[in-house]
């Protein structure tokens, strides 16, 4: 069943900060120090990517004394590939159909 693709992750990862942050966090869980560092973002600019991304449903927040570690969700990634995918197959099934003009 083809679903529509949540517009929120969408817009989450429509921002080039935001998709260098899932990507950083792909590969290892961060504070927010390290992501400055990565990143060259501002701490409050930071927090505001983090948020829209953590409203989006893509990370998840780990308190470890006075940090804040982020940890992305891989199984939101995995519904948005799947949905991507079943876009596609219906594209693939869909290339000949092409509605008359009136």
């Amino acid at each position: 069943m083809l679903t529509s693709v949540d517009p929120d992750v969408i817009r989450a990862l429509g921002d080039p900060l935001r998709l260098r942050i899932v990507t950083l966090l792909a590969r290892e869980t961060l504070c927010t120090t390290h992501l400055v560092e990565e990143t060259g973002a501002r701490q409050t600019n930071l927090s505001n990517h983090m948020k829209v991304l953590r409203e989006a449903g893509l990370v998840e927040t780990e308190p470890c004394g006075r940090f804040t570690y982020y940890r992305l969700k891989p199984e939101v990634l995995a519904g948005l590939s799947e949905q991507f995918a079943a876009l596609a197959a219906c594209a693939r099934s869909a290339a000949g159909n092409k509605r008359a003009c009136p």
